[in-house]
C-alpha cells in the first residue's frame, strides 16, 4: 500500500475521478435544463376533470396538467383542508393550466386526486393560441365571417382563416414598421434640424417655409399609410371563431387574436413531433409578448449575439496593443510590474462594479459630452447620455480585456526570442517582426483570449441593467433608416430576459418553462460562439504552424 501511494497512482485516479464527476454534473445540468425547457413545446393532452369541492358542487374543469406533487394529509389539514377517505398519508394533486382568462378567475389551480370524480380526454378539444390573455381552451362549434356561420369542414376554414389574418397582420406590422416608422423618423429628423438652426441662427424664413413643406408631404404620406391600416385592422375582424369553453357557454373570440389552433388529444406521435419542431422556430423567431410570459425571444437572441460581437470588435484591438506593449516594448521595472498586478487584479473585481463605472463615465461623462457637442438640438431628451448598446459594449469590453491581455501576452512569451533575432538579423524592423511573424504565430493564443471573453460577456447581466438592457426594446437596434446601425438604442438579453420572466413575471407558473427554455437557449448561444471562435482558431493554428518550425 505504502508503495501503491509512492507511485503517485491514487492521485491519477482521484484527479479522473473528479473530472469525471465534473463533467457527469455538467452534462446532467444540461440535460436537466433542455428536458425541462424544451418539454414545454410538446403538445399536451387537454383533460376533462369532474371535480367536487368542499361544499360538495361539482364543476368541470377543462386543461393541461402542467405538474403534479404528492403533498402529506397533515399539510393538507394543517391548511384547512379537510381530507376524508384518503387511502394513504399522501394524496397526490395536479397543477392544472386551464387557461381562459378573461373567464376563469385563475390560469392555474391546484386539484387533489381526491376531489376528482372523473377524468377525460375528450377528442376535439382545442387548444387556442392567442395575443393576448394567453391559450383558451374548449370545443370549436362554427367559423364566422361577418357573424354568419362560414360552411365547410370547421378545421380546414379555420386554418385558412389563421392564415388569412396572419398575412393580414404582416403587412400591418411592415406598413407600422417600414412605413409609419420611417415617416416618423424622418419627421423627427426634420425637427432637429430647424431646433439645429435656431440654435446657431440660421433659422431663415425660406429655411421654415421649406421644412413646413416637407412635413405637409410626409403627413399627407402619413394619412395614406393611415388609412392603409385601417382597411387592414377592419379585415383582421370581419371573423371570428365560436368555442364552447369548459363552463358549457359558447364564447366568440375574434380572429384578430388568434395566432393557432391544435387539437392535441387528436394527434399522433409524429404529428406533436412536428408541432414541437414549428414551436421552437417559432419561439426562436418571434418576439415575446403578455409580459414576456408568451411569444419568443428573438430580439433577445439579437440583442445579445450583436452585443457580443460589438464587444469582441472592441475588446481585441486594445487587448492585443496593451499585450504587446507590456511583454515587447515595457521595461522590466516597477512600473511594468503595477501594471501586470492591476491588470490580473481587474479580472477579480465584481461586474456590477464594472456596470457602475459604465453608467458613471459612459453613460453620463462621455454620453452626455457627445450630446452637447453633436446633438445639442436633441436636448435635453439624450442621443447617447443614455444607457443603450454602445456602452454596454464598452463596459463588457473594459469586463474581459484582462482576459484578452493576459491570454495574448502568455502566447507571446511561447514564442522563441530566436524567431525575433532572425527577422531582425534578416533587415526586418521590429514592427515588421512584429505584424508579420510574431502576431500571426500567438493568433491562436489571441483567440483564446477572445473565446474566454465571449464565454464571460455572453453570461453576464449586472452591467447590462445599468448601461443598455431593458425588458422590452420595441425595436432592434439595426433598422432600414440611416444610419442603420442604432448604437444609442436599448436592447434586449437573454441573460436578463431569464431574470426578468423567472423573478418579475406577473404569472409565475406560465414563465416557470420559459426560463429553463431560454436557459437552454443562452446556453445553445454561448457554445455556438464559441465553437464558431474555436473553428478560426484551430484554422489559424494549422496556417501558421510551419512558422513555429
Amino acid at each position: 500500500m505504502k508503495t501503491w501511494f509512492k507511485s503517485g497512482s491514487p492521485w491519477v485516479w482521484m484527479t479522473a475521478g473528479t473530472v469525471s464527476i465534473s463533467l457527469v454534473a455538467v452534462l446532467g445540468l444540461l440535460l436537466l435544463i433542455a428536458w425541462r425547457g424544451l418539454i414545454y413545446f410538446w403538445p399536451a393532452a387537454i383533460y376533462q376533470f369532474e371535480v367536487r369541492d368542499q361544499l360538495g358542487n361539482v364543476t368541470t374543469v377543462v386543461g393541461e396538467i402542467h405538474d403534479r406533487e404528492q403533498v402529506t394529509v397533515l399539510q393538507l389539514r394543517e391548511s384547512g383542508r379537510e381530507i376524508d377517505g384518503a387511502p394513504t398519508d399522501l394524496v397526490t394533486r395536479y397543477l392544472v393550466k386551464t387557461g381562459n382568462r378573461e373567464f376563469v378567475d385563475l390560469d392555474f389551480r391546484w386539484i387533489l386526486e381526491t376531489d376528482i370524480i372523473s377524468r377525460s380526454q375528450p377528442t376535439n378539444m382545442a387548444r387556442v393560441e392567442r395575443t393576448k390573455n394567453g391559450n383558451f381552451y374548449g370545443q370549436i362549434e362554427a367559423v364566422l365571417e361577418q357573424g354568419k356561420p362560414v360552411a365547410g369542414d370547421v378545421a380546414e376554414v379555420l386554418e385558412q382563416r389563421i392564415a388569412r389574418v396572419a398575412e393580414l397582420t404582416d403587412g400591418m406590422a411592415d406598413i407600422q414598421h417600414s412605413d409609419i416608422g420611417g415617416i416618423n423618423y424622418k419627421l423627427e429628423k426634420i425637427r432637429l434640424r430647424e431646433r439645429g438652426d435656431e440654435l446657431r441662427d440660421r433659422l431663415t424664413q425660406d429655411r421654415i417655409d421649406d421644412y413646413n413643406a416637407q412635413r405637409e408631404a410626409l403627413r399627407t404620406e402619413y394619412l395614406g399609410y393611415e388609412k392603409e391600416l385601417f382597411a387592414l385592422r377592419e379585415e383582421t375582424e370581419r371573423d371570428s371563431v365560436v368555442i364552447k369553453d369548459m363552463r358549457g357557454e359558447s364564447v366568440s373570440i375574434s380572429m384578430k387574436y388568434v395566432l393557432d389552433v391544435i387539437y392535441p388529444n387528436d394527434m399522433s406521435v409524429l404529428a406533436k413531433a412536428g408541432h414541437w419542431f414549428i414551436e421552437v422556430g417559432k419561439f426562436i423567431s418571434s418576439e415575446p409578448r403578455e409580459a414576456n410570459t408568451e411569444g419568443g425571444v428573438f430580439p433577445a437572441i439579437f440583442g445579445t449575439v450583436f452585443m457580443v460581437m460589438l464587444m469582441a470588435v472592441v475588446v481585441t484591438p486594445f487587448g492585443v496593443v496593451a499585450a504587446i506593449y507590456l511583454h515587447e516594448y515595457a521595461g522590466k521595472n516597477a512600473l511594468t510590474k503595477i501594471i501586470r498586478t492591476a491588470v490580473i487584479n481587474l479580472a477579480g473585481v465584481p461586474s456590477i462594479v464594472y456596470g457602475v463605472f459604465g453608467l458613471g463615465f459612459f453613460v453620463y461623462v462621455m454620453g452626455g459630452s457627445i450630446d452637447q457637442l453633436f446633438y445639442p438640438e436633441a436636448l435635453p431628451s439624450p442621443t447617447f447620455g443614455t444607457p443603450g448598446m454602445m456602452w454596454s459594449a464598452l463596459t463588457l469590453a473594459i469586463l474581459t480585456l484582462p482576459v484578452v491581455i493576459v491570454s495574448t501576452e502568455e502566447g507571446l512569451s511561447r514564442i522563441p526570442s530566436t524567431v525575433r533575432q532572425g527577422s531582425l538579423a534578416l533587415g526586418a524592423t521590429k514592427a515588421e517582426t512584429l505584424w508579420r511573424i510574431i502576431l500571426p504565430m500567438a493568433s491562436p493564443a489571441i483567440m483564446t483570449g477572445l473565446i474566454l471573453a465571449v464565454a464571460r460577456a455572453a453570461g453576464e447581466v449586472a452591467p447590462l441593467m445599468l448601461v443598455g438592457v431593458v425588458k422590452m426594446a420595441p425595436t432592434l437596434p439595426v433598422d432600414g433608416n440611416f444610419p442603420f446601425i442604432h448604437l444609442d438604442r436599448k436592447f434586449m438579453h437573454l441573460g436578463f430576459h431569464i431574470y426578468d420572466v423567472g423573478f418579475q413575471s406577473p404569472n409565475v407558473e406560465a414563465a416557470r418553462p420559459l426560463v429553463y427554455a431560454t436557459s437552454f437557449l443562452l446556453v445553445t448561444v454561448i457554445v455556438g460562439l464559441n465553437i464558431t471562435a474555436i473553428g478560426i482558431r484551430n484554422h489559424l493554428r494549422e496556417k501558421y504552424r510551419s512558422l513555429e518550425h
